[in-house]
């Protein structure tokens, strides 16, 4: 596996999303409660390590208690996947989750990307800068996620961060709620998708891309080869997997990924 560099951090190209593990399917509330009963700890600590047989070694996850409990059983167990956090506004405001994620040995946090788009939409992003310094003075990397491009363009002017987390898709408004609501109403448009992945290219800071999938709607070998002509050489892919009915798609996804790349670049030097 392809590795990148964020700040000081090195990591692979590809890493292993969570929103599976804690239930977040984006199809349906059903869906939703099969991952929750699928993914107990232990196959979840299964799944990190199978990721790091790929050469995987990073996990996006959230700051609440049922991700932190079970990295720290994976890691007290000889696990050596390294988080990247993101804070989830749900169980905590932002001291608390950047002070979770510091605690429990994340080496970077970025804030939720549905709160992003909520504060912008409420005026409130004035808040931010100090959360930014927060995660830096706890010597964590810092960063934003958002599904709304108005709100990196902010973040690119206004922020002092180390990467980004751009999700492709646009799929929900949050201008009045900050969470994601099981089974509410989403859309996924391939418009969001190229403007994204355009914006990225202006970007001062390493991006990771996220939603890249659609949450499956995707077929995933053209979903990657979007994804290998938007990626730039710091940048890296954030896919999370629901193995229920297919055991490979873990390793599956990081071959695609790295055959994307591969043509990509051999097309690139052709042309």
């Amino acid at each position: 596996m392809d590795t990148v560099t964020i700040g000081n951090v090195s990591l692979s190209r590809l890493i292993l999303g969570s929103n599976p593990f804690s239930g977040f399917s984006h199809q349906s509330a059903d869906v939703d409660l099969a991952m929750r009963r699928y993914y107990t700890t232990d196959r979840i600590k299964r799944t990190l390590r199978e990721a790091e047989s790929l050469g995987v070694d990073t996990i996006l996850a959230r700051t609440d208690y049922h991700i932190i409990r079970l990295l720290l059983e994976y890691w007290d167990e000889g696990g050596a996947a390294q988080w990247f956090a993101q804070t989830c506004p749900e169980v905590g405001d932002h001291a608390m989750c950047v002070n979770r994620a510091a605690a429990a040995g994340a080496k970077a946090c970025h804030i939720h990307g549905g709160l992003m788009d909520f504060l912008f939409a409420q005026k409130r992003l004035d808040e931010i800068p100090a959360v930014v310094k927060m995660i830096k003075d706890k010597g964590m990397l810092a960063g934003i996620a958002a599904h709304n491009p108005d709100v990196i363009r902010w973040a690119e002017s206004a922020l002092n961060l180390d990467y980004y987390a751009c999700s492709y898709y646009n799929a929900d408004r949050r201008d009045e709620r900050a969470e994601h609501v099981s089974g509410m109403e989403e859309w996924f448009n391939d418009d969001d998708r190229r403007t994204m992945a355009a914006l990225i290219q202006t970007l001062s800071r390493p991006a990771i891309h996220y939603k890249v999938m659609a949450a499956g709607r995707n077929d995933p070998a053209d979903a990657l080869r979007h994804v290998a002509a938007a990626l730039r050489p710091n940048d890296a892919v954030c896919i999370g997997v629901y193995t229920h009915d297919h055991p490979d798609m873990l390793r599956r996804n990081a071959e695609l990924l790295q055959n994307a790349l591969a043509s990509h670049q051999a097309s690139q030097q052709q042309g």
